[in-house]
């Protein structure tokens, strides 16, 4: 996606997905576990969170490669 694509599908998301993206964007990939302290949001709030940002093709889920029972995000 071009960066101005990006900005402006984030613009019309909830400020909640605007800090998880922004998180994955510096941090890199990380768990579901690891974005909630991070974001220091609610486990709630962070996995609607990370469903818009899925639905808008703006981050990636996978089986983490340490704990198939956890999830990474990219």
């Amino acid at each position: 996606m071009v960066e101005e694509d990006i900005e402006a599908t984030l613009a019309d998301m909830p400020p909640s997905a605007k800090l998880v993206y922004k998180v994955i964007e510096y941090r890199g990939r990380l768990s579901q576990q690891r974005l909630t302290e991070e974001t220091r949001l609610s486990s709630r709030t962070l996995r609607y969170a990370l469903t818009q940002l899925e639905d808008a093709d703006l981050v990636e889920s996978r089986a983490a490669l340490y704990d198939a029972r956890q999830t990474c995000y990219t």
